[in-house]
Parts: C-alpha cells; structure tokens; sequence
C-alpha cells in the first residue's frame, strides 16, 4: 500500500527511545523527512546513526531540548519551520495513587505531556492553516479510557489529552487539517516494564514478580511497538483523510473488558 508520504516533514517529539524512536524509523521507511527532538542528546544522536546507516539518503534533523522550559516550543517552532506532520509524543506521567503523587510530581508530569501538547498544536495549527493543510497525531494512552485510580494522574492528564483532540479535531478539516488521538496500551517498552515491576512490589511484595502481571494481558504480551508505530504512520497518510477528531485505541481490548459483575 502506497502511502504517499514521500518526501513529508515530520515532526516527533520524545523521539528518543519507545514509540517515538519506533515512529522515526517507521516514517523514515516511508521516505519522510525527519525532525526529531527529546531532552536526551545521546539517544537521539544514536537513533539517527542508526537510521542514516540503513537509509543514508533520509534527511534527519536532531533538536534536543526540554519542552518544558520556558519559550521551548516557539524555538523548536521556529528552529524547525513548517512540518505536514506534528506527532506529540513526549511525556512521561508518573504513576501512583492520588496519595503517592504530591502536586509537583503531577504538574511535572503533566508540564511535558498535556501542556507541552496543547502549547504544539496552538503554534503549529495557525502554521499548518497557512500552509494549506497537515496532519496532528496526538500519542496519549489508554489510562485515560481505564481510569485505573493506581495511575490517577494519568488517568486524569489523558483524559483532557482525549477531550482536547476530539475538541480541536472536530472541526479542522475545515481548514484541511486532521487532528487525530492514538490511545496504547501496554507496548514493549521500558516504560511498561518499569510500571509492572512497581506494581508487582504493590502487589506481591516483590518486584521480580512482574511477569505474573504481564501474563494477564491480551496474548500475554504487551502490544509490540509497530503495532502502535503502524497505525500512527497510517493515520498521518493521505489514506486516513477522513479521520480526525477520534481516538484509536490500540491495547488488545483492555480498555472494553468491562463487567456488570
């Protein structure tokens, strides 16, 4: 399937290992040109190795900084230029129960995540506008459809990302641009395994237990990244143009195991 992205400027943020990393290669196969920023220099510049080694012909522009500094993200807007493709991706939410997460973990964490893609879509969407058209792919999370109180801060931060999607993308089509949420599950990641040994501690008493907990997803697996990676690339082609203003939910049906009993 053609998906005619050859040649798009992609923008990834929180390109630097997980998804994001998973996306910048994803969109380079794809003949795209890459502008990729994070906070950690040496991932990013191991990333592009990595895909310049393989595709030498694929323009990848590297742009580490902190989004949550002050005046971050006009300067990787300006830095940057004008993209087709915006894909927010960077943030990290720390989990815990409302009595685990003090105020400045949870502004931290949304600082990065629900502010720093809010405030990217208010200055890429005028651009996009002018330019005739793009494409806005939100990375959010499951958490926000779970509501597990174990991720509250999550939940919660997801839950606006999801709202603030469906509210901008609604109606962007009328100025040809597509605002699009994808909500993972659990993905092969650290992260993920991180998470599951900290609730294996909660739980068990032991850390080292957290494969117990993994058993219990889908297919007793996480998804695999390209399973998320996929339909994001999908989502940001022509071939999805009538997609916006909704969220994908990709966890293998975790979020619609819900019961009566």
């Amino acid at each position: 399937m053609d998906l005619r992205l050859t040649g798009k400027k992609v923008l990834i943020t929180g390109a630097s290992q997980g998804i994001g990393a998973g996306l910048a290669k994803a969109f380079a196969e794809e003949g795209c040109e890459l502008v990729l920023t994070a906070r950690n220099v040496e991932k990013l510049a191991a990333l592009k190795a990595e895909i310049v080694d393989e595709m030498p012909e694929r323009s990848v522009t590297l742009m580490p900084l902190d989004l949550t500094e002050p005046g971050a993200a006009e300067r990787l807007a300006d830095a940057a230029g004008d993209v087709d493709v915006l894909v927010n991706n960077a943030g990290v939410i720390p989990s815990g129960s409302l009595f685990d997460i003090d105020e400045a973990k949870w502004r931290a964490g949304w600082e990065l995540k629900v502010f720093g893609y809010i405030n990217l879509c208010r200055l890429y969407y005028p651009r996009m506008k002018a330019a005739g058209g793009g494409v806005i792919i939100n990375n959010i999370g499951n958490g926000g459809e779970v509501t597990d109180p174990r991720y509250i801060a999550g939940a919660v931060g997801n839950a606006s990302l999801m709202h603030f999607t469906r509210a901008l993308g609604g109606s962007s089509l009328d100025d040809k641009i597509r605002v699009v949420g994808v909500n993972p599950g659990p993905v092969n990641t650290d992260r993920i395994y991180n998470m599951l040994k900290k609730r294996a501690k909660d739980v068990f008493g032991d850390e080292n237990r957290y494969g117990e907990l993994e058993t219990t997803y889908p297919l007793g697996r996480p998804a695999h990244v390209h399973e998320v990676t996929d339909l994001i690339v999908f989502l940001a082609s022509y071939r999805a143009g009538y997609i916006t203003g909704t969220i994908m939910t990709v966890d293998g049906g975790i979020a619609s195991r819900r019961s009566i009993i």
